[in-house]
Order: C-alpha cells, then structure tokens, then sequence
C-alpha cells in the first residue's frame, strides 16, 4: 500500500518513525494496473497491435487499387482493341458501321464476363451483348465524364440498383453516317471484391496469429520475471523487518539470477552484521559497567573510610578507570565519526618515533605489572611522516594495548620501527593466544571481536585501519593461533628530512608475583 499524500499520512508516518512497507500479498502486482503484465499489454502489445492494424489498412488499400486498377487496364484495353479496329475501317465507305456495331455488339466473345453496349447518339442504350437492357435508373457516370474528357474514354465503380458493384469503361466514336455515339463496357467486380476478402481475411488470420503468439511468449516471458519479482518482493520485506534466515532459490544464470545471488549476499552480510552488533553491544555494555562497577565501589569505600593510603589507591583506580571510560567513549565517537565520513585529520610534518616512544612509555609499568616484557627496538633516526600525530599515537596505543590484552603472562611484546623501500614500517608483535585463520580475514571488521574472554569493544582495529588508510598507508595483521600475532603499519615517508631520536631502547623485564609484593 502506499502513503497517503494528506495531512494524516503525514502525521501518521512521522509519529510512527517508521516507513511503511508495500503490500505483500503481490496480488495487486499480479493482477492489478501496477503490474508488469499490464504495462506490457498496454504498451508493448498496443503498439504491435496498432502497427498490425495500420499495416492491414494499407495492405487493404493497396490490394484494392491493385485489383481495381488491373480490372479498369483489362477493360480499357479490350475497349481499345474494338475501337481501334473501327477507326481502322473508317476508310472503306461501302461499310454499314452501325450494322457493324450492333454485330459486333451482339457476338462479343466475352459476353460471359464483360457485357458490351451501344450508345446511340439520344444517350440511350440501344443493343447489349446479353440482349437485356439496362434499367432506366442505372447510372452511367462513365458516359458523361467521357463525353467531357479529351481522350473520349472514362471508367467509373458504381453500385448497380441490385446492389451488385461493377466498373464500366466508355468509350466515344465519331464515324459519319454511324447512329452510335459510344461504346460501353460493364463488368461485375464481385470475383474480384471476394479474392479481395478472402486475401483479407488470410492476413488478418496471420495477424491474429502472430499477436497470439507475441502474447503467450510475452506472458511466459513476464511469468518468467513477475513470480520472482514478487518472491524477491516478499523475501526483501522479511529482510527489511529484520529476518535474515530467508533466501531467495537461483533459476537461471540471467539478471535475475545475479538479483537473487546479491540479495542472498545482502541478507548473509545484514546477518552477519546484525550479529557481530549483538555482540558488539553486549560487550560494549560489560566494558562499561566493569569500570563503573569499580568507580562506584571505591566511590562508595571512600566515603566511609579516613585511611590516607586507601583513598590514595581509591582515587589511583577511580582515575585509571575514569580514564579507561574516557577511551572507550573516544574510541565509540571516532568509528561514529568513520560511519558518517566526518573523522577530520590535522595534517603536519611529525617525528613517528616520538609518537611510537611515548605509546612504548605509556604501556610500560602495565606490561610490568602484568608479567609481560615489553622490547622497543628503536632505530637512529628516521625520515619524517606527514600526518596527524594525535590519530596516528591512537593507532599506536590501540595495537600496543592489543598486544598486551592478548598476551598472558611470561610473554613478550616486542615493537619495533624502520625505513624499508620509502616507507615507515612499524612493526608490533607478541607471543599470546593468536587469532584463528577463520576469525583472521575478520578482524579489520566493524564490530567483530575474535576472542570474547579478552577485554575490548570490537571495533578499535576498524577505527584503527581507517586512520592508516586516510594517511596513505597499510595495516597488515599475520597471526597463528596459540602463537602470537605480527601487526604490520607503513607510512610513506617525506624524503626532505630525518628525525633523530637519542632515547635508549625501552625493554620491560618479566615481574614475579614475589617482586611484586
């Protein structure tokens, strides 16, 4: 069904919030003036049918000025040959012309199919090849228009008071001393009219058998769309209400096949990402409510204690965690920011090796607390890279912290930077629990988390492949499960420079539990 255009629909659709979907019944597609079927019977088979019906008019006219016109050349030539063979005798006096006529009248060979006449010179018929007289109401327009025309001859189709059609040919004679003024010939057309009808009637039979024809084609054609139209129809409302198990059966290896092959992908792909967003909002709602669970209980500890060193570790995890939320959330608004192409970059001419040691710096008594060793293999110098420091220290945090998150302890974390063929290559590695070859292809994936024991929203590789990619760079993750994972980042770097960089190697040493107490 569709909106209606007034106030009401209006009002309707936006207190609804939702747009309403098409009737899915498809009977009104099937059957009513929206169909397919019916544009075509409307469009396709009209024109054919007007063209079949203008070809028919033509053929019909053309046919009738074919026969006509060969029945007035039959005539006026049988007439020639009889007057010609009368002028040619004009010479001999001793010849009774008008005896002649009414002779020749009277044995006309073809008498059978063409009736000859003699007009005396009153206007009147006197002698006829049949014997019998034309009544008086029978129309000789071919006589008078003879009379006028300068060749003496005139041919007129006229309806004789029987309703019988007929062509007459008249011929004028002017012999002296002869009391005929003209000759006169009449021949019925009723054998010509029916050849004309039934030739007619053959084509017009071709016709309909070529319009039934085009229309069973058509109509198989138009089955051959419509019932899947309306099945794709039916499974697209499933999928637009949220019903992603449906899938559309491949007949054909045509368009409609390469529809349905997308719209099953569609469906896959929505599932898919239906699901990885289940996911991904359960584990963003449990990474929000750890932190907030361990702010409210130290919050609530604090109040009722006067203990200096306990509120100083109060306010040390209150803060880690306040900040831990503050991370998440900028982590939230910069993939909103990627969703909806607004993710801006302040580019610049920077030191990556600041950016990579400070990262290395701010993970390392977390490393050491967690029994992690942390190598940072840091090089000389390096050429600069144009880009955003801030976005580009976020992606470094990101995979470090990753690395860490993944690894248990007695493992190792190892970061290391160098120039290789024009480009910054930064290089993070560890030795933890791995990525799978399934989940592998995934990982750069919104929303999609490998491991579900590990901390973590989903979609900080995403966030973070987005950024490399904007500066022209590439994020290349090589994994084995239960072995460790290798993150790959290059930058082009700027030929016009080198940053140097004098601080020592950063190494983090494996922390026992007896060390730590």
């Amino acid at each position: 069904m569709f909106f209606k255009k007034g106030a009401d629909g209006k009002s309707a659709a936006k207190k609804s919030g939702k747009a309403k979907l098409p009737a899915s019944d498809g009977s009104k597609n099937r059957f009513g003036r929206r169909s397919i079927a019916t544009h075509w019977l409307r469009n396709s088979l009209g024109v054919v049918i007007a063209v079949l019906i203008v070809i028919g008019v033509l053929l019909g006219v053309l046919l009738k000025n074919y026969y006509y016109g060969s029945a007035r050349q039959y005539l006026t030539s049988r007439m020639n040959i009889i007057t010609n063979t009368l002028q040619n005798g004009v010479r001999d006096g001793s010849v009774n012309y008008s005896s002649q006529i009414r002779s020749l009248v009277e044995g006309y060979e073809e008498k059978d199919s063409i009736e000859l006449m003699a007009i005396n010179n009153d206007g009147s018929v006197d002698v006829t090849s049949s014997g019998f007289s034309p009544s008086q109401d029978t129309p000789m327009t071919d006589l008078d228009q003879a009379q006028n025309a300068e060749s003496g001859m005139a041919y007129a189709v006229f309806d004789l008071p029987s309703g019988e059609k007929v062509i007459a040919v008249s011929a004028m004679i002017s012999i002296s001393g002869c009391e005929y003024k003209a000759l006169r010939m009449v021949s019925s057309m009723k054998n010509i009219d029916h050849q004309i009808i039934m030739i007619m009637a053959a084509m017009c039979a071709v016709f309909i058998i070529i319009i039934l024809i085009i229309y069973l084609s058509g109509r198989f054609f138009i089955r051959s769309i419509v019932y899947p139209v309306i099945k794709i129809g039916q499974i697209a409302r499933k999928i637009a209400k949220g019903d992603f198990s449906e899938r559309i059966e491949k007949t054909g290896d045509d368009e409609l096949g390469d529809l349905c092959e997308s719209i099953n992908y569609m469906a896959q792909e929505l599932s898919n990402t239906e699901s990885m967003k289940n996911e991904f909002i359960s584990s963003v709602s449990h990474e929000l409510r750890t932190p907030l669970t361990a702010i409210k209980g130290w919050s609530e500890t604090l109040t009722a204690i006067d203990d200096p060193d306990t509120f100083k570790k109060g306010m040390r995890v209150i803060t880690s965690e306040t900040e831990r939320l503050s991370q998440m959330v900028e982590e939230l608004l910069d993939f909103s920011r990627i969703q909806d192409n607004r993710l801006t970059l302040i580019m610049d001419k920077i030191d990556i090796l600041a950016e990579l040691g400070e990262t290395v710096l701010i993970y390392q008594e977390r490393a050491r607390a967690l029994g992690i060793t942390l190598n940072y293999y840091e090089p000389t110098m390096l050429p600069f890279v144009y880009g955003d420091k801030n976005r580009l220290r976020q992606v470094f945090i990101n995979i470090v912290d990753n690395a860490i998150k993944y690894s248990d302890k007695g493992g190792t974390v190892s970061v290391e930077a160098y120039e290789e063929k024009g480009d910054i290559c930064i290089l993070v590695s560890d030795t933890g629990i791995g990525i799978s070859k399934e989940d592998l292809p995934k990982v750069k994936t919104k929303f999609f988390k490998a491991n579900h024991t590990r901390r973590g929203s989903g979609i900080g590789l995403a966030v973070a492949n987005e950024i490399i990619t904007r500066h022209g760079g590439t994020l290349t993750i090589n994994s084995e499960e239960n072995v460790g994972t290798t993150v790959l980042i290059t930058l082009p770097a700027i030929d016009d420079g080198h940053a140097e960089d004098n601080n020592p190697t950063v190494e983090v040493e494996l922390i026992s539990s007896d060390d730590k107490k």
